[in-house]
């Protein structure tokens, strides 16, 4: 056991001797990010004079929060770096400012017990939400935010830093900057401010000209150390006193130099703390999280990716939750896993838990010296720091991004710097949002909502009927007009199109050239339809119902979103309105509309013909006017079911199986009474119960059946489909033809939808047949593979129709 504890021990040693480095390099930026950002995390000047101290203590207080939860094994990144979130530092102040408005600044007390309160509900608030997300798992959810926005609301932060860059080197009031002539020539024409802003934005440009050439991780901190110690040496050859620096704003004048860490918890009392502040700041509040949680769940994506580990963001999520519960409760402000600080830790050795360990130590010792070393910091430093952040965010939110977006989203990106800059960063974040949804409905409403648009003769149901009933619908289908829709969500941007297009249709000079009888829109990849489309769709109804044009919906359910929509706009209930499940079902129905209408208007029982389906529902021919429909239609129906129903009539004395034999194979050939008469000694009469199965998917094949009356249903369960395919047999039509001629086993399982008679040719006889007659074999084979081949391609067309 002592052996192994040696071991044990010895390995951490090891550990910790390899991460001095990265720990070194972590304290380092912790030390500059704090001084810089913490200084700046309250206004500097008024009622909040003096308190960047205040602000540098708190900052060091979350980083070590945050990296101990990281380290403890929160994060999935060994080497995670926290720290207080920076970008929130332009929320902090617009806080500060309307506290202090709304409180007044002759109380002082009142004033900053009330702004340290809320910098302690952000982070409550910040560390609740990414808890839930993390926790419900729905981290992924923030990467369907516009990144344009993001990337605006970055930009603005940028342009943020750059000014109160400028405002800490020149030692301005933040309310006095503003975007002016006179503040211009403040910090222009006025030689000793210009000498004050202008070493640091110097600085910090020619950093980024080092970088862009050398990318060595070391050039950051490295530049920061041999900067002061330039200047030191500097003022020691020129002898000058520091409390002239000091004077003159080269050095900062920290009047609370010597105050504990903890002083700024001594700010926070619950007597003084103005409740209705706290209130009237919740807008900015709310805005400051929205912002906030963006952050994370495309920071730890972007980590991974450069780092080649992987980490579950959901975990990464719950881990900021606690760490910012655990801020808010100790008093402190938001923080976040830091990219290009976790980034550099991890390049230089430290991708262990034990060097996020010491680097939490280092930090607290950082914190436990004070603030005293901040009143020696050239406050060039400080400003270069913060130019340096600046030109990058604005760089990353105009340049970077000039070929990534298209023009629309360049332009909100730089309304929302522009609003952020000119007015304030809640109505640039708004302005964003507002921007984004109005390009968005503007480029949806550009957008093609409709797939597909066609007439019914080039799809088929997958119904097998005779072939001079499919000769016939195919002629009439020409009155079916099919809509399909694109996938995504139909509302007021997307439905103009849809129906400015089917207005164009039965109003305009196309119904002169088909006039439709059946509009059918198929809603399969619809998502949702919002109360504006629903009610275009019933102007939709009106003008379709004028034309006694019959509106079928299919592709959702009653009960389904889309459904309710339009049931909530009554929609459904309208007359001349039809629903189906799937598409097929409505070809289907229209398929049976137009056969039970021919055989109408020839004054013939549409009980004689046998039809699968929905039976509800009919085609109202005008019997009175000689219309376009009305002709169409029955000159196709003398042209293919009178033709072959001529044969059937010339031969009605015949009896079974001989009717149902020429009604199947009249039209693929020469075929009579006499042609057929050796073959009904192979053929078996059978009379099936609604339910039967004659056979199942998979099972061996018995035989073919010939349909003489009722209806079959064959189920189809391909593996390339989610959804089976059905397929209906009427009288006159074979079933199971390929499996039986094939020797290969079922591809669908086939039930009697009604009650049936059919005649079978077991596999048995037709082996017999082949044998005792090969001649009848021979003719009886082809017309059932050119009747099968007719069925096939018309089920692989409303299998791409499907698509």
């Amino acid at each position: 056991m002592d052996t192994l504890l040696r071991r044990r021990a010895k390995g951490v040693a090891a550990t910790a001797v390899r991460s001095l480095p990265a720990v070194l390099l972590g304290t380092l930026l912790n030390i500059l990010d704090g001084v810089s950002y913490g200084m700046i995390s309250f206004p500097a000047a008024g009622v909040y004079a003096g308190l960047g101290g205040a602000g540098v203590s708190m900052f060091f207080v979350t980083a070590i929060i945050s990296q101990l939860v990281y380290s403890s094994g929160g994060s999935g990144f060994a080497g995670a770096n926290g720290s207080m979130m920076i970008e929130v530092v332009p929320f902090f102040h617009i806080l500060a400012n309307d506290i202090a408005a709304i409180v007044g600044e002759d109380h002082p007390h009142e004033v900053i017990a009330t702004t340290i309160m809320s910098f302690a509900i952000s982070s409550l608030l910040t560390g609740l939400t990414f808890f839930l997300l993390g926790a419900l798992r729905l981290g992924s959810l923030i990467g369907f935010f516009p990144r344009h926005i993001l990337v605006g609301c970055i930009g603005g932060v940028g342009v943020f830093l750059i000014i109160t860059g400028l405002t800490v080197c020149c030692r301005m009031n933040e309310d006095d900057f503003t975007l002016s002539l006179s503040t211009l020539k403040f910090l222009c024409l006025n030689l000793h401010n210009l000498v004050l802003w202008l070493p640091a934005f110097a600085l910090a440009v020619l950093l980024r000209i080092i970088t862009y050439k050398f990318h060595h991780q070391l050039i950051f901190p490295i530049y920061f150390l041999v900067i002061p110690a330039i200047f030191y040496i500097v003022v020691a050859a020129a002898r000058i006193n520091l409390q002239t620096l000091r004077t003159e704003g080269w050095l900062f004048d920290m009047s609370t130099t010597h105050e504990p860490w903890y002083k700024f918890y001594t700010f926070y009392d619950l007597h003084a703390t103005s409740w209705r502040a706290l209130w009237l700041t919740l807008p900015t509040q709310f805005a400051m999280l929205f912002f906030n949680i963006l952050h994370p769940p495309l920071n730890v994506p972007a980590l991974a990716v450069s780092l080649n580990h992987d980490v579950e963001t959901d975990k990464e999520l719950v881990a900021h939750g606690y760490s910012n519960l655990l801020a808010g409760f100790l008093g402190t402000v938001p923080n976040y896993l830091v990219y290009v600080n976790t980034l550099l830790f991890y390049r230089v050795g430290g991708n262990t838990r034990i060097s996020g360990f010491m680097l939490a130590a280092a930090t607290t010792v950082l914190l436990f010296v004070g603030t005293s070393p901040i009143a020696y910091i050239p406050v060039m430093v400080v400003g270069a720091l913060i130019f340096v952040l600046g030109i990058d965010l604005v760089k990353e939110a105009l340049w970077d991004t000039r070929h990534r977006v298209n023009w629309s989203e360049y332009v909100t990106i730089a309304s929302i710097m522009v609003c952020m800059t000119v007015w304030d960063f809640v109505i640039g974040v708004l302005f964003g949002i507002v921007m984004s949804c109005i390009f968005f409905v503007v480029q949806s409403s550009q957008r093609r909502s409709i797939r597909a648009l066609y007439t019914g003769e080039t799809a088929m149901s997958t119904v097998r009927r005779p072939r001079a009933h499919r000769e016939y619908l195919q002629e009439v289908s020409k009155q079916t007009t099919v809509m399909k829709l694109q996938a995504g969500f139909l509302f007021f941007g997307t439905i103009t199109h849809v129906e400015e297009t089917m207005r164009t249709l039965v109003c305009g000079p196309a119904w002169d050239v088909t006039p439709v009888r059946f509009f059918i829109l198929d809603f399969s990849l619809v998502a949702g339809v919002d109360m504006s489309a629903a009610e275009a769709l019933v102007r939709v109804q009106r003008f379709l119902a004028a034309k006694d044009v019959v509106l079928v919906f299919c592709g959702f359910s009653v009960e389904s979103p889309i459904g309710r929509s339009l049931a909530s706009v009554e929609l459904l209930d309208m007359d001349g309105v039809e629903l189906f499940s799937t598409f097929n079902d409505a070809l289907e129905w229209t398929e049976n509309g137009y056969l039970k209408a021919w055989f109408a208007a020839q004054k013939m029982e549409t009980q004689a013909i046998e039809l699968p389906g929905r039976q509800d529902g009919s085609i109202r021919i005008e019997e009175s006017v000689n219309t376009p429909r009305r002709a169409h239609l029955l000159t196709a129906g003398w042209r293919t079911i009178a033709r072959d129903h001529s044969s059937e009539f010339a031969a009605m004395d015949t009896s079974e199986p001989y009717q149902t034999l020429i009604k199947a194979f009249s039209s693929y050939g020469a075929a009579d009474r006499e042609q057929f008469r050796p073959l009904v000694g192979y053929l078996e009469r059978m009379s099936l119960p609604e339910g039967f199965v004659l056979w199942r998917q998979g099972d061996e094949p018995d035989g073919l059946y010939i349909v003489e009356s009722g209806v079959l249903k064959a189920v189809y369960h391909f593996a390339e489909h989610t959804r089976p395919t059905m397929e209906s047999m009427v009288p006159g039509t074979v079933a199971g033809e390929l499996s039986a001629l094939s020797d290969s086993p079922r591809n669908a399982t086939c039930t009697v939808e009604r009650p049936a008679v059919v005649w079978k040719l077991s596999t048995a006889n037709l082996k017999r047949m082949e044998a005792e007659n090969p001649e009848l074999a021979r003719k009886f084979t082809r017309l059932v593979l050119r009747a099968a081949k007719l069925d096939n391609d018309i089920l692989l067309s409303a299998l791409a129709a499907r698509q």
